[in-house]
């Protein structure tokens, strides 16, 4: 039986007492990533070398503790969360070495950085699941707030691993699930090329049409709301500013992280929105059984370039949607064509072929001045993105 790794992410529903043991794990497990980062650019600036994530434990086990007695607290939390906060810490170290990145950040309390993380030690281990609870090291059974999404067939389902971390007021469970690879489905529906846009979020060749999300009432609602809510931070920091080089910290502080916390709901619930429509998009294109998918390589770098479009392409989220096709195509064996960002999909006819050179964005409707065939510029396009040859696998 051919296994496969899959990840699943839920909401928790903690007591009081699990979310401050949870709060405090999280915590430790950032003052152990902080710990990491500034030791070593100690030893960097006095010239020694550097120390690896598991030659750093070590070290901080036998020796660190052993001369910081005030840091011994750490060892009332889970030993594996503390061990992943360096490993962590040292990947990072080694994407900069590499040149790939800036030196690493310092994970901070107020932007809500850190995690709490737990593993599967041994074979014989198991991680139990219910159908709406799961067990966890030092926290025991914490209940789930979706029913049965986890599997909770420890025959053929295993948790390795997984990460709780808090966002926004809420805390979420991400898990690594060792299941059987998911049956390959038969293809038996018609190809689907799918042009996306700004307008409409998306325009499928069949001619179903899923409207722009930003433009409904929930949304706009949303964002006027976090507006408000932006000027009035802006305006609390202010006054804090003030108050902080007179009187020191004031009842302002606690005001401006209300509004903090304010604003983070209110940034969640339009991601959630928006994953949740990107969502039931991808399931109904799957659902068809498509002998292939054909999406379009977008430039959005390029696109948002251009200042009067660049907040309308960042609100759609073209490249969430392109990974989330890509990844549920992969699972059930569904190719994925990706169409080059420079073929002229809107300007060719898809009738005979014709490419009209001077068609712009005013453009709405397609008329080919050849073969006098006309048609909606979107629908045009999503049929010679789904039956161009000018493509690459995504995967």
């Amino acid at each position: 039986m051919i296994k496969t790794l899959r990840t699943y992410k839920v909401e928790l529903k903690p007591t009081d007492y699990q979310a401050w043991l949870i709060d405090k794990h999280i915590g430790g497990s950032r003052w152990a990533y902080n710990l990491f980062l500034d030791i070593n650019k100690q030893r960097y600036e006095d010239g020694y070398h550097y120390m690896g994530a598991y030659e750093f434990s070590k070290w901080f086990n036998h020796e660190y503790l052993k001369y910081n007695p005030n840091d011994n607290w750490v060892k009332e939390l889970y030993a594996k969360s503390v061990k992943q906060a360096f490993i962590d810490a040292d990947t990072s170290m080694k994407i900069f070495f590499k040149h790939q990145s800036h030196f690493p950040h310092f994970r901070s309390f107020k932007r809500g950085q850190g995690s709490y993380c737990f593993v599967k030690n041994s074979k014989k281990q198991i991680i139990h699941v219910e159908r709406h609870r799961i067990k966890l090291p030092k926290l025991g059974w914490v209940r789930l707030k979706e029913y049965g999404y986890i599997p909770t067939d420890t025959e053929h389902f295993v948790v390795k691993q997984g990460r709780i971390k808090y966002h926004a007021g809420r805390y979420y469970l991400t898990c690594l699930v060792e299941q059987a690879e998911p049956v390959k489905l038969k293809l038996t529906g018609e190809p689907i090329g799918i042009d996306l846009g700004i307008k409409e979020f998306a325009i499928m060749s069949n001619g179903t049409i899923y409207p722009n999300k930003n433009k409904s009432y929930k949304v706009r609602r949303c964002r006027k709301r976090l507006k408000r809510l932006q000027r009035r931070a802006s305006r609390q920091y202010l006054a804090f500013k003030c108050r902080k080089q007179k009187e020191g910290k004031s009842a302002t502080d606690l005001n401006l992280a209300k509004t903090s916390r304010r604003m983070q709901r209110l940034y969640q619930r339009l991601q959630n929105i928006q994953n949740d429509y990107q969502n039931k998009i991808v399931a109904n294109v799957v659902r068809t059984k498509p002998c292939w998918v054909s999406l379009e390589d977008l430039n959005v770098k390029g696109m948002i370039k251009n200042r009067h479009l660049a907040k309308a392409v960042m609100y759609q989220g073209f490249y969430n949607f392109r990974v989330k096709l890509i990844n549920k195509c992969q699972q059930l064996g569904i190719p994925v064509h990706l169409i080059k960002r420079f073929e002229p999909t809107s300007k060719c006819c898809h009738n005979c072929g014709y490419k009209k050179i001077d068609l712009t964005l005013a453009d709405r409707i397609f008329k080919c001045p050849k073969c006098h065939y006309i048609e909606d510029r979107d629908i045009n396009a999503s049929l010679n993105i789904r039956d161009t040859e000018n493509f690459v696998l995504a995967y």
